[in-house]
């Protein structure tokens, strides 16, 4: 579990593929010194295993369903990605309850600058349009996000200066594709509600009864 705070900006120093396997390996000087081989850390928001690490890198390796579904491997050599480590307990819990499970990639439409801050409007797959909610949360690259606006087919996010400097964003541009996260609870909620016959069908029985008994009629 993660809270989308970013913790560093690591740099990508190679993406190898041998023998099917593909290997990721970034520069992460701060990180590299604090963490050991097995721990998770959420690497533009991808939930993944640190499997060997030096004192200034670390190296995961990657799963086919990782690699289809990120955008991983569409990352160029010394190109910025944003690092978190799980979440420990009793830490802070300052963003939202993020998995590092990424649901579909999306492209940046529009980045500008207003007024010292950054609109960042980025499209939304109709599939999962479900899960946006107008200031709701949402994970971009690993960064807990507040939605500000929900268009036809895309949504709105504002991006402060500090957020900017601390993490991927300050590179980013249209066309730039990014790693979504919907939020966990309405994944659950949809869950829920998705089988309402079920739940009628069981609440209705007598008290005692298993699925199949039949009532005796007097």
């Amino acid at each position: 579990m993660f809270t989308g705070l970013i913790e560093e900006t690591g740099i990508l120093r190679s993406f190898e593929v041998s023998s099917g396997a593909r290997r990721l390996r970034v520069r992460a000087p701060r990180l590299a010194r604090e963490t050991r081989c097995g721990d998770s850390v959420a690497v533009n928001g991808c939930c993944l295993t640190v499997t060997a690490r030096s004192d200034e890198e670390l190296w995961f390796d990657l799963l086919e369903e990782t690699v289809s579904r990120t955008n991983l491997s569409q990352l160029e050599i010394d190109q910025a990605v944003n690092l978190e480590r799980a979440l420990a307990a009793g830490a802070p819990m300052g963003g939202h309850f993020v998995q590092g499970h990424v649901d579909c990639t999306a492209q940046i439409t529009s980045y500008q600058e207003i007024d010292g801050d950054h609109r960042l409007e980025i499209a939304l797959p109709s599939e999962q349009a479900r899960y946006v909610a107008e200031k709701g949360s949402i994970t971009v690259d690993g960064i807990s996000l507040t939605v500000a606006e929900i268009k036809e087919n895309s949504f709105v996010v504002w991006i402060v200066p500090h957020t900017r400097k601390a993490t991927n964003l300050k590179e980013a541009q249209p066309g730039t594709l990014v790693n979504l996260e919907f939020d966990l609870l309405a994944k659950y909620v949809e869950r829920m509600l998705s089988k309402p016959a079920a739940r009628r069908s069981a609440s209705s029985r007598q008290p005692g009864l298993p699925p199949n008994a039949k009532t005796r009629s007097k």
